[in-house]
């Protein structure tokens, strides 16, 4: 486990135990957070107390997240002011409520805009300087800023594995890179979580959110009344920008509206439509499913807690359950959007739900595969100039088609559909809820198209 973790531990004691455990706790939640393990020996958890009063608990310590060099960020705030076009690219920054409160200030601040890479719930959804789907300005940047990003260079290189793998940079050239996080801080050989490398002109370690209020108190001090004014027409331009790229959302969700199986974005919308007046929180969604994001308003830090970091592994079940669980205890509405191959991996997990009564609206986009892979498999058969005939082969789910509401049904839990006319999945989603909201998680199976 130790290259997969960031800290071990087999305590031989007791006591050793004790401090092993608050020691854990303090380095797992210490930025860059990660799971820890402690490795229990099982003769020290049968044997009998022998000398209770000489154990002690160790007092937890308020740790205090590392904040970037003042210096460093003096520069970078220098390199945003006098920048033209910049950018601020974020992904994992958001720890708390306070993450996005302040990287909606910094933005505003800069009338910049902004791209979500989605780890975190970092900026409102609908604000007119999100920029997250239309990256244009990411070609028009002379400044891109990663913020606690995983992958910069995804964000500034266009990838495809189509017939040949190609990249390009996605910006001008002479564009300047700076980034400010903690990633540097927590590199595993075994884990690769670190994505490509990504060179930059300036490189800042440091919590991301606890390093923002120093950097927006640094723009502050440097922006005159001349550049206020150009912000505010470079703001007016984002927000013009940012509307005219949610008509198109919408004008794209609205194709095959009416068609069987049903369209991802209808159904996103016919969930939100139920939803919308709730005090909900979107805890989970299929890979590639990016419509709620598109199309939801997203206002609050809890309305959406970000990617898996990973795909292909059973995340989203579980990970929902759990996150419903944490929501239980502030009354949210909880909704999550699987995927069929996803769900199959940990289905169980759903007689956790019944029988810790967590409620949980747990939607199945049922559509008859690991669409992923199929996919893939049509692409590289194309590539070597295959028949398509046997991609279906270990790719997908039918013959028979799988009943997942019948499976939830099985666990306990409220089941509905399989769900393929539209017309019919808006009264599903009501009955559904109704069960959520009387404290029962419920499922509801959509039958929906292809990726």
């Amino acid at each position: 486990m130790r290259e997969y973790i960031k800290w071990d531990d087999q305590p031989q004691s007791l006591q050793h135990f004790a401090e092993s455990a608050v020691r854990a706790y303090e380095i797992a939640t210490t930025p860059p957070m990660a799971p820890v393990l402690l490795s229990l020996d099982a003769e020290l958890q049968e044997n009998p107390i022998r000398d209770p009063d000489s154990l002690r608990i160790p007092k937890l310590s308020k740790m205090v997240p590392p904040q970037a060099d003042s210096g460093a960020v003096a520069e970078l705030a220098k390199m945003l002011v006098v920048a033209e076009a910049p950018v601020l690219v974020c992904d994992r920054l958001a720890r708390t409520g306070a993450g996005m409160k302040h990287l909606v200030e910094l933005a505003e601040t800069l009338q910049c805009a902004v791209v979500d890479d989605g780890g975190r719930m970092n900026f409102p959804t609908h604000h007119p300087l999100n920029h997250t789907f239309e990256r244009g300005v990411l070609r028009q940047a002379d400044l891109v800023v990663g913020l606690e990003t995983k992958d910069l260079w995804a964000t500034v290189n266009q990838f495809t594995d189509r017939i040949e793998r190609t990249s390009r940079p996605t910006g001008k050239q002479g564009v300047k890179l700076a980034s400010l996080g903690t990633n540097d801080y927590l590199i595993r050989s075994n884990y690769q979580g670190f994505a490509r490398y990504q060179g930059v002109d300036l490189a800042i370690g440091g919590d991301g959110e606890s390093s923002l209020p120093a950097l927006i108190e640094a723009v502050k001090r440097l922006v005159d009344d001349g550049r206020k004014s150009a912000y505010q027409a470079r703001g007016k331009k984002l927000a013009s920008a940012q509307l005219a790229a949610l008509d198109r959302f919408r004008s794209r969700a609205t194709a095959g509206w009416d068609s069987s199986p049903i369209s991802v974005p209808r159904m996103c919308m016919e969930v939100y439509n139920q939803i919308k007046d709730e005090d909900w929180s979107l805890v989970g969604t299929s890979t590639g499913n990016n419509w709620p994001r598109m199309l939801w308003s997203m206002d609050k830090p809890h309305r959406w807690n970000g990617g898996s970091g990973g795909g292909g592994v059973g995340y989203t079940l579980p990970a929902s359950i759990g996150a419903a669980l944490a929501n239980k205890a502030h009354g949210r509405l909880t909704v999550s959007l699987g995927g069929d191959g996803d769900f199959m991996f940990a289905p169980g997990a759903l007689w956790t739900a019944a029988h810790h009564n967590i409620p949980i609206l747990y939607i199945v986009l049922n559509n008859r595969a690991w669409h992923q892979e199929y996919m893939y498999l049509l692409n590289m058969a194309g590539r070597h100039g295959r028949g398509v005939d046997k991609v279906h082969i270990g790719t997908t789910l039918i013959d028979p088609n799988i009943d997942y509401a019948t499976v939830a049904k099985g666990f306990g839990v409220h089941g509905e559909g399989p769900i393929s006319d539209p017309a019919e999945l808006a009264p599903a989603l009501k009955r559904a809820l109704a069960v959520v909201k009387s404290g029962q998680p419920a499922l509801v199976d959509v039958v929906s198209e292809p990726r």
